[in-house]
């Protein structure tokens, strides 16, 4: 292969399998070893007092780490890439690295519930103040910027109701306003949604979910652009944040497959989500690649693709009947988490919400796994017989 072969533009799946790999440095071997360990030795006093050696302690890096961070950094266009033990470890991280006593944060209110109370709690009590805003403010957040805001967070699609935000639109008021943009985006992950490409300066992942694919690892990543990394790295370094090297194995190993997974999840979930749709016991499906959903068009315009997880709203009924219809399914799993192999559904609750919400009838989050189609939809017919 020439060199110039080798560097020219490659599509996102087949970076997907080659980014962050590098098996002639690893005698041939096609995946980067696990590397356990802490302590590395230098070979010489020479190189002990110039502190001359590539690692020098298992918690700053290895070979296993640098090929994670390494992947997610071109998977992102990132300057730097830092890896954390959870996904809300990631989202704690990223906002540790820009807050500041007596700053000010604001926060979507469509945010992961987890997220809402670190803010709350630890946020608070170090002096720094939050407000929640409204998901669909889009540019007009120009307007609750303060000389004191530091960062705005984002997640789009929002956390159980899945209203879109227009990133783009809020980075530049956010940048006007001298804030930078933090962006969860597990839901899209950065093959269907590159939040640095959009204007944002962090973008987060839950690692434990699309990343990892098989319901067996936690952790999670923050990618930050040239600005936002120098306090991203410090504030990860100074914490001692580390995640275990057979974690970071397995979400290397679950990244290589994750595209033909989303490209799976994608188009079940469209099925599953369109099928809802004509039920006579449901008021609405959140679901931003449906042409129905309010954030269509923001949607089609920066996204490249959709996950499984959506919202479905049920017309008003019991609470006995929702049990009911729960407690009737076999393939959906109730549980929280999601982008894993399997299905699951759960209640969502939306009473931490400081903002009024459309949403009235009771309210679930599903995710549609790898299952096939045709047996999801018999498992959901089955809840909704239950609950008649």
């Amino acid at each position: 292969m020439t060199k110039s072969e080798k560097n020219k533009p490659r599509g996102p799946g087949t970076k997907l399998v080659s980014a962050g790999r590098g098996p002639a440095d690893q005698h041939g071997f096609v995946n980067t070893p696990v590397y356990h360990g802490s302590t590395v030795l230098y070979a010489n006093a020479d190189d002990l007092f110039a502190n001359r050696i590539k690692y020098s302690y298992g918690r700053r890096s290895s070979p296993t780490i640098d090929a994670l961070t390494g992947a997610m950094n071109e998977l992102e266009g990132a300057h730097g890439t830092v890896i954390t033990p959870s996904g809300l470890s990631a989202t704690t991280t990223a906002l540790l690295s820009v807050a500041r006593t007596g700053c000010h944060i604001l926060v979507t209110d469509s945010v992961y519930h987890p997220t809402r109370h670190f803010c709350d709690t630890v946020l608070k009590r170090m002096g720094v103040e939050t407000s929640y805003y409204d998901p669909l403010i889009g540019a007009d957040i120009r307007g609750l910027i303060q000389d004191n805001t530091v960062a705005v967070f984002t997640e789009s699609p929002g956390s159980l109701t899945f209203e879109m935000q227009d990133i783009p639109a809020i980075a530049k008021a956010a940048h006007a306003g001298g804030a930078l943009v933090l962006v969860d985006n597990t839901w899209a992950t950065p093959h269907f949604f590159k939040p640095l490409e959009h204007g944002a300066d962090m973008s987060i992942q839950a690692g434990t979910k699309y990343v990892s694919g098989h319901a067996d690892v936690l952790i999670g990543t923050i990618s930050a652009n040239e600005a936002a990394w120098p306090r991203l790295r410090e504030t990860h370094g100074a914490m001692g944040l580390v995640a275990g090297p057979d974690d970071i194995f397995l979400a290397l190993r679950g990244l290589r497959t994750m595209g033909v997974r989303l490209k799976q999840h994608e188009e079940s979930g469209l099925a599953v989500a369109r099928w809802l749709q004509s039920r006579p016991e449901v008021e609405r499906v959140a679901h931003p690649a449906l042409e129905s959903d309010a954030g269509h068009a923001i949607w089609k315009r920066d996204f490249s693709g959709a996950s499984g997880l959506f919202g479905v709203e049920l017309k008003p009924v019991p609470d006995a009947k929702l049990r009911a219809f729960l407690d009737a399914l076999e393939l959906f799993g109730m549980g929280y988490s999601w982008g894993g192999f399997e299905s699951l559904v759960v209640p969502a609750d939306m009473r931490y919400r400081l903002l009024p919400s459309s949403f009235k009838g009771p309210l679930l989050r599903l995710h549609i796994g790898l299952e096939d189609i045709d047996d999801l939809i018999s498992d959901l017919e089955g809840g909704f017989a239950a609950m008649a």
